[in-house]
């Protein structure tokens, strides 16, 4: 199989799931899902779904379980929508990429509060020796003679 095909099956597989969803789905727990990546397997019997879920911490496990459970669904339409002879088994993966942004963004700030801590206490320093340590040459003096 080529990954070609691997690439196109995934992103055809994306966007059936993203549009269903998006209709969506008689589940009450279901918040607002995004899905951000499918990987599909090199024999194409295996797509894993990531998703991001907005929203607080209940809701990202209140969505997990809601996905879950329309699993099998979502396979149906998904073996409708591609028309294959097989269609792939799916596994929805929350993706870890929010939480790293936010921590990311923590460690920015982070650094950026130290940086002006820095500069607060550079700009009342003195120097520890002379203000320029580096030798010049000399000038000319004047020829003895």
């Amino acid at each position: 199989m080529s990954n070609e095909r691997q690439a196109r099956l995934a992103d055809r597989i994306r966007v059936l799931i993203a549009e269903r969803l998006e209709k969506g789905l008689r589940d009450p727990r279901l918040g607002f899902v995004t899905i951000t990546d499918v990987r599909v397997t090199g024999d194409l019997q295996h797509a894993s779904v990531f998703y991001t879920v907005y929203g607080s911490e209940q809701e990202r496990t209140d969505s997990a379980a809601a996905l879950r459970s329309a699993t099998g669904m979502l396979r149906s339409e998904i073996g409708r929508g591609l028309g294959t002879r097989l269609t792939p088994s799916l596994e929805f993966i929350p993706d870890g990429i929010p939480e790293n942004a936010g921590h990311i963004e923590d460690l920015l700030r982070e650094a950026h509060e130290r940086d002006a801590s820095v500069a607060g206490l550079s700009a009342s320093a003195t120097y520890a020796g002379d203000a320029d340590p580096y030798r010049h040459p000399r000038e000319e003096e004047p020829a003895e003679g």
